[in-house]
């Protein structure tokens, strides 16, 4: 893939997550993809997305906004750092109750590709400014 294909899959995988369209995202990864969850286990497989991406659609609602991507000149890899405005709808394990708080966080995401697919996603956010903002009174 060129450099240009690869910023082209990486936007349509971000508008069809903003589209809250899990399907739309699923057609950009690879069966074998590799997600690296920030504070998280790595899941391997579509599968195991799959299940990730509605685990998320349960308990947040969020967008992005200002996406920019980057990917080297092969196309091999990218990045996208991003602006996640969000609400807290339903308590997730481990985390504190949901009251459907407001939050707004700068994020980022690193990007494999191969064969005109998404091959591994690693995520970041800062997870102690997102505990602030939702516990905040």
């Amino acid at each position: 893939m060129s450099q240009t294909d690869t910023q082209a899959l990486i936007k349509r995988y971000y508008d069809a997550c903003n589209r809250g369209d899990v399907e739309g995202m699923l057609a950009c990864v690879a069966d074998d993809v590799v997600h690296d969850v920030n504070q998280g286990v790595r899941r391997p497989g579509k599968e195991a997305f799959r299940i990730f991406c509605a685990h998320v659609t349960r308990c947040y609602e969020e967008k992005l906004d200002s996406i920019v991507i980057l990917s080297n000149a092969d196309g091999s890899r990218a990045a996208a750092e991003f602006n996640v405005r969000g609400i807290y709808l339903a308590t997730d394990e481990g985390l504190p109750p949901a009251a459907s708080q407001k939050y707004a966080l700068p994020s980022g995401a690193f990007f494999a590709v191969s064969g005109g697919l998404i091959t591994r996603i690693t995520s970041y956010y800062n997870l102690t400014e997102w505990l602030m903002q939702v516990t905040a009174d």
